[in-house]
Order: C-alpha cells, then structure tokens, then sequence
C-alpha cells in the first residue's frame, strides 16, 4: 500500500501555456495537501524536466503554441527510462480526448475544470503510479538478489570444484546430454583409456575390460539422475590384473530447477589398498 506521506510527497508537474491556468492547478494541489508541484509554462522544457526529476505525475494541457500535448507525449515516449507515461491531460475538446488516451495518456481532466474532478483523478491516477513504482522497485530488488545468490552459487560451485579435485583422483562434469565438458586429474593414465569409455553414455563405447554389469548399473544412476556415493566398479588391465574404483557424483540443476548435467569425483582404491598392506 502507498502510505500518506508518500501520497503527498509525489513530484507533480503542470504544464500550461497559460498562467492562470498553472496558478488555479497550484492552488488546488497545494490546498488538498501535495507539496511537491511544479509547474511550467513552456512545453519544450518537458522532456528535459521529466529526465532529470522522474515525475509521479504530469498535467498536461493539450493545445499550446510551438509544441502541443500530442507531440510532447510523443517525446517523453521516446525519452521515458520506463514504459509508464502519467500523463493526464488537459483539454476543453471533446474529440481530443480518445485520441490523447491513444497516444499514451493515462487519463483526461476537461475544461473548465470541476475542482472535485480534479481532485478525484488526480488521486486515482497517482495511487495507480506509485503501486507501479513500488511494484518495479520490488522486481529490481528481487532481479538483485537473483543476480547476488547466483554469483554466491557459482562461487561455492568453484570451491567445491577445488576441495574435490584435491581430495580425489580425478574430477569430470559432463552436460545434460551426457557429454563431458570438464574432466581433471590423471583420468587416462589411471584408467587406461580416455575417461567417456568408462561414463559415458550406453552404446557409446566396448567394454575395454570393464565390468560390464557395473557399467550398466553407474550409467542407469545418471540416466535416473540419481546421486551416487563410493560407487565401486573394477577394470580387467590388459596385464591380467584387476584394478578397483570407486566413484561418487550428483545431478547439477540451473535456473528453474532445470536438470543441466552430472558432476562428480573417482578414486583408485587399488592404491590405497597396495599402500595399507605396505604399511602393516
């Protein structure tokens, strides 16, 4: 809701080539409590005002010399940061009036003016703009925060890129389709061949000495879009030996919760199994 003080405190401009006209709109702004009305006389300076003061609200009279309402809608058209004209305009022709609330006009006060008419539009039109404003406000405020928690999202993202490339063998990402679009560490030195062979997608590639029911198993969790955690799996070298993995990974979601890919670590536990029995 708009408060009262916000009410009144509206930035109101009146322009009117005539000067009692702008004296009688003065009088009655400032009578039923606004305190921020301006007014002037001539309509080129329109634009120029509107830039630089962002009016909640212009009276405008439609018939002056040089330039008439018409042409300085148009302006403040081709000139307004939003797309919201308040405009009301002034006029004491009928027939000007549908074709002002074509060219952008919000509403019409006609002459000579009734003072209740006045006083009643110009309060419905400025509650409908400040609603407005407030309303924008709130959609650039969130449109921030949005940009904000997506940069912090993306900040986590790279360190949890970072502690797991550490604290892992290897590390791979691999986009919505099931292409890799990020694999680090030793991959195919550890594996023996090019990393896809093992992860990627079903048909893609032979056996190599994998094990094929494992293979199937890891490739359905990530077609599930299923995280897995110390997924073991081993692998026929082409020396006889068997040399065991572990691996873990997890759907990544982007805006919208839309699904974006897979992302996660291996480990060689043979290693870490030769290393303990070395140990003892």
């Amino acid at each position: 809701m708009v408060s009262a003080e916000e009410f009144f405190s509206a930035s109101i401009l009146i322009v009117d080539d005539q000067a009692a006209n702008v004296q009688l709109l003065a009088k009655m702004l400032r009578e039923s409590g606004y305190t921020n009305a301006s007014a002037t006389l001539d309509p080129l300076q329109v634009g120029a005002l509107h830039r630089a003061h962002c009016y909640d609200l212009i009276l405008l009279d439609l018939k002056m010399p040089g330039m008439d309402g018409f042409a300085v809608m148009q302006a403040l058209q081709t000139d307004a940061a939003d797309s919201y004209l308040p405009v009301i305009v002034l006029t004491a022709e009928p027939g000007h009036k549908l074709r002002a609330l074509q060219a952008g006009a919000k509403d019409f006060i006609s002459k000579p003016y009734d003072l209740l008419e006045v006083k009643t539009r110009i309060h419905n039109m400025l509650e409908v703009r400040l609603l407005h404003k407030k309303l924008q406000d709130h959609s650039q405020r969130l449109e921030q925060v949005v940009q904000e928690r997506t940069a912090e999202l993306r900040a986590s993202e790279a360190r949890f890129r970072g502690l797991t490339e550490l604290a892992s063998d290897w590390y791979w990402e691999q986009d919505d389709t099931g292409a890799f679009t990020h694999v680090s560490g030793p991959v195919t030195e550890m594996l023996g061949l090019g990393f896809s062979a093992f992860l990627g997608r079903a048909g893609d590639h032979d056996s190599n000495g994998w094990h094929q029911a494992e293979r199937a198993s890891l490739q359905a969790k990530i077609a599930a879009r299923q995280p897995f955690l110390n997924f073991a799996f081993s692998r026929l070298a082409a020396d006889g030996s068997q040399r065991q993995f572990r691996v873990s990974g997890e759907p990544m979601f982007g805006e919208s919760s839309r699904y974006i890919g897979y992302r996660g670590i291996g480990v060689e536990v043979t290693i870490a199994q030769a290393m303990e029995q070395s140990a003892s």
